[in-house]
């Protein structure tokens, strides 16, 4: 079997790369467990000071894969074990020690946007493609996005994103603080390791304490968020409208 998501270290860095390319790194539960081995692994590792993220081919990720929804929406106890999976990402992303990066380029779609939302910082390559398509699904988002991407936004505009579901281009991200920055494609990853290294030359208890400090602080609805999202989500997979509208794509 292909293995959905491969790791490797580099120096402080471990680049950690979504590697479904014929699916655009589409989410399916090889790739979300893979991720968090891959996560749990980079934690574990004292050498590793910064995490970067990012995906093969023509994609950051564009989404849930709809063709392997059903095998995890099957029932309700199955997809509270889907739903809590890709949540539990965004908590090994926050409450890791190390800081995380997200170096997205071309489509990055719903769950992995609220992925790369869930990074520390977040480069974002002049081709990227990104929206929230979960209530136009009848579904609902995660990644603690409720709470975060209002707390950045603005609730107006957390609004329009989710609600009207409109693609938007690298620019638009870099307006309204969804990307740090943007770069041309072909700089993307040599951007975001230069990022790496110089993140890691600094104290790595400062850079954690300060990591930790910031994101209590600022996101503290964040527990409060997820458990709200998870329950939302369960119940949109389940609904008949969801289902029948993702048999449609």
């Amino acid at each position: 079997m292909t293995a959905a998501v491969i790791s490797r270290n580099d120096g402080a860095i471990a680049w950690v790369k979504l590697n479904r390319p014929e699916r655009l790194n589409a989410m399916n539960r090889q790739l979300v467990d893979e991720l968090a081995e891959a996560l749990v692994r980079a934690e574990a590792d004292e050498a590793i000071r910064v995490v970067i993220l990012h995906g093969e081919g023509r994609a950051f990720c564009s989404g849930d894969d709809l063709r392997d929804l059903d095998a995890q929406t099957s029932s309700e106890a199955a997809t509270q074990a889907w739903v809590e999976a890709i949540q539990n990402i965004t908590l090994q992303i926050m409450q890791s020690r190390k800081i995380v990066i997200a170096a997205v380029h071309g489509w990055c779609v719903g769950g992995a946007l609220e992925w790369a939302i869930n990074c520390d910082f977040r480069l974002f390559a002049d081709n990227t493609r990104w929206f929230f398509p979960e209530v136009s699904y009848g579904l609902f988002v995660t990644g603690g996005v409720t709470a975060l991407l209002t707390k950045q936004v603005g609730p107006q505009v957390a609004k329009e994103l989710m609600i009207l579901g409109e693609r938007h281009d690298a620019r638009k991200a870099v307006e309204v603080g969804i990307a740090w920055k943007l770069v041309p494609e072909a700089e993307l990853l040599d951007e975001a390791r230069k990022l790496a290294l110089k993140i890691a030359e600094r104290p790595t208890g400062a850079v954690s304490d300060i990591k930790h400090a910031i994101n209590e602080g600022f996101h503290s609805s964040l527990a409060e968020a997820m458990s709200l999202e998870t329950k939302a989500t369960v119940s949109g997979f389940l609904s008949p409208e969801a289902q029948a509208r993702a048999k449609e794509f």
